[in-house]
């Protein structure tokens, strides 16, 4: 059978859930964590009859604390790693966690909690990784072998890194950032029990999310992981695989990555990644793309593929450019990276962010490999013009969400919106002022779309001061939590309402 007759198509279950990222879940020590309130936050998706949890990239974040900018494309966040449990494991000591009291529940302080929870983990990790516990020692060695693909570069990179004070690699002794083997075999012995720390610590949070994980699963839920297309330039993949990018002979960008100017920023955005070395990764036949799906799947059930419209296009802007306003689209091989990723993986899960300056390229890209693409219904209430994101023109093959992470809540747009607009939004909902965010939902609920989703900021009804992101900004985004008390019986209701009468069980 070949992949145009089937091969490689993914067929989804109509069913709906929730867009949440583990940091907003509530909790004492300053960030969500993958603990009790990720289990909590479960049980509340089952009572509201809700099969899919959706969230951002689950890799550790750098600056601007975006988990769209990591230092791996395969690590997970050690900020996520949740204390109690370390204290259950006998790592740490409960009296360890008086000094963290202070760290606020209603916002994420990442300054603060990095100050404080950091030393923490690393005081965990050492403890496991000098453990006499012969059980213990097993599990970590298991996981360091079968993860060492990627687990050894990331390790010396961290370790790395804070030896040369935490700044970008470019700045790093040239012979360590250009890896010559006498430097690299120099640093690996220096720094030897730092690297053993992070590799502990890595363990330690692929064990708490496979414990979130599998509790999601045996319930019902199944997890929409996130890929972003581009890796952030200060990352081990950067560092470790130069060839795979447009580096100069100095192992700087050449061209970055960004989007034109547009409906979010009259400048473009200029995101500042490391533009990909297509012809390179052909001649490898894709096998870094491969591994990368390999373990986003390893961690997921399913994926969403971030810039879709990057695997045929990029936005490459001139890495001295100080915005994204001259940049040029520059192609890539979204085609042959996809089939040689499903050949190597078979079917492939995945669901398109289809957003932005859309070609008929970037449709035939998405539909040959009958990923569904996104309908955004905060985009939809143009008064003056017909849309693709009002619901009467989706088809069934595609995933609506009220909002996403990247524009302002649906109480947030409604307050912002022009008169004309609001009143056919109304008129469109069958809604009125105070009944604005639920009729949305039921929208995308009754919508042919396969999947509908909303962000929980939408389920509580909040407004533009929980957004997650601003894109352009440089502060207060990716902060935003929630409270336990906020998971209601009135709200899971609602959810499961909605669900059983638009058969997404």
């Amino acid at each position: 059978m070949t992949k145009d007759e089937g091969l490689y198509i993914m067929k989804f279950e109509r069913s709906a859930g929730v867009l949440l990222h583990p940091t907003s879940l509530p909790g004492d020590y300053g960030i969500g964590t993958l603990g009790k309130s990720a289990l909590a936050f479960v049980d509340f998706m089952v009572e509201g009859g809700q099969k899919l949890w959706q969230m951002f990239p689950l890799g550790p974040t750098g600056y601007g604390n975006s988990p769209y900018q990591c230092f791996s494309a395969f690590a997970g966040n050690p900020l996520l790693v949740d204390l109690d449990d370390l204290v259950e494991r006998g790592l740490l000591d409960g009296g360890d966690l008086d000094c963290i009291d202070k760290l606020s529940s209603e916002r994420v302080d990442y300054p603060a909690v990095i100050e404080y929870k950091i030393p923490l983990l690393q005081k965990a990790a050492v403890a496991l990784a000098s453990s006499e516990n012969v059980n213990d020692q097993n599990m970590l060695e298991v996981f360091v072998t079968e993860h060492s693909g990627w687990l050894d570069d990331y390790a010396f990179f961290m370790a790395l890194k804070e030896k040369f004070g935490g700044g970008s690699w470019s700045g790093w002794d040239d012979d360590i950032r250009r890896r010559e083997s006498g430097a690299v075999e120099r640093y690996k012995v220096m720094l030897a029990d730092e690297i053993a720390m992070h590799k502990a610590l890595q363990f330690l949070f692929f064990a708490q999310w496979q414990s979130v994980k599998n509790y999601a699963n045996e319930s019902g839920i199944k997890i929409i992981g996130d890929i972003p297309i581009f890796v952030a330039f200060d990352s081990a993949d950067a560092w470790s695989n130069p060839e795979l990018f447009e580096f100069d002979e100095k192992l700087l960008p050449i061209r970055v990555a960004g989007v034109p100017p547009d409906y979010f920023c009259a400048t473009g955005q200029l995101w500042g990644n490391p533009l990909y070395d297509w012809e390179y990764s052909k001649k490898t036949n894709f096998v870094w793309w491969i591994e990368r799906v390999k373990a986003c799947l390893q961690m997921s059930d399913i994926i969403r593929i971030d810039h879709f419209r990057g695997f045929v296009g990029c936005w490459a802007v001139p890495a001295s450019d100080e915005t994204a306003e001259h940049g040029t689209w520059e192609p890539a091989m979204g085609v042959e990276l996809f089939e040689s990723v499903a050949k190597a993986l078979g079917n492939l899960p995945i669901i398109a962010e289809d957003l932005g300056d859309i070609t008929p390229e970037v449709d035939a890209l998405r539909d040959s490999n009958g990923f569904p693409g996104m309908k955004i219904l905060s985009f939809a209430f143009d008064s003056s013009e017909d849309s693709d994101f009002l619901p009467h023109n989706y088809i069934a093959n595609s995933v609506v969400y009220t909002g996403t992470h990247d524009n302002d809540t649906a109480l947030g747009w409604y307050a912002s919106a022009s008169g004309k607009d609001k009143k056919f939004a109304r008129d469109y909902l069958d809604a009125t002022c105070h009944s604005f965010v639920w009729k949305l939902i039921r929208a995308a609920w009754a919508s042919p779309s396969v999947f509908a989703l909303a962000p929980m900021q939408d389920i509580l009804e909040l407004g533009s001061e929980a957004r997650t992101n601003m894109p352009g900004s440089e502060s207060g985004n990716w902060e935003w939590r929630f409270a336990a008390e906020d998971l209601t019986v009135d709200k899971s209701c609602k959810l499961k309402q909605l669900t059983e009468v638009y058969r997404r069980r």
